[in-house]
Formats: structure tokens, C-alpha cells, sequence
């Protein structure tokens, strides 16, 4: 079954939470959100703007890019953009 960028995004916060030690009230004070919204999150539950994402990504202290690293495990691990191969130069 495929999983939704939402569902992939709501693992992540809860396995970095609990990496911190962290309950869902201390995640919520520290990112400025209602403890509520946070178990929304992280049971898939609400669609999170982009403003929260940055609020859950300075809580953890990491770049947003970072909190949304979501691998697919549909697609073996290969570069998104893979390089073009070289060309010799002046015919060399």
C-alpha cells in the first residue's frame, strides 16, 4: 500500500519526538503549536502548512528540507537528477 507524503511526513515528526524524548506537549511549546495539532500530525490527520512544517523543523532545530527527507521506498536509492555523462573535451 502506498503511503501519502502526509502519512510519510507524520512518522517522521513522531520518530524524531521520541528520538528527543520529548511528549507531544513539549513539542507543542517548543514549536509554538496546540498539543493537539501535534498528535493531528502525527496520526496523519491534518494536511500542515508549510508555516507549521517550519515551526516543527525549528523545534527539532533542523532545515525544513531536512524534517521532509522522506524516502520512497517505491524507488531504489538513485540520484533524483543523475549526472550526464562526461564528454572529452576537443575530441580527446
Amino acid at each position: 500500500m502506498d503511503q501519502c507524503a502526509r502519512t510519510l511526513l507524520a512518522k517522521r515528526v513522531r520518530i524524531l519526538r521520541v528520538a528527543h524524548g520529548w511528549s507531544q506537549e513539549v513539542l507543542a511549546e517548543l514549536s509554538g503549536l496546540h498539543r493537539n495539532y501535534i498528535g493531528y500530525i502525527e496520526r496523519a490527520e491534518r494536511n500542515i502548512t508549510l508555516d507549521n512544517i517550519e515551526k516543527v523543523a525549528r523545534a527539532f532545530g533542523i532545515p525544513v528540507r531536512d524534517l521532509l527527507d522522506l524516502p520512497d521506498p517505491s524507488i531504489p536509492d538513485k540520484p533524483l537528477f543523475p549526472r550526464k555523462p562526461k564528454t572529452e573535451k576537443n575530441g580527446v
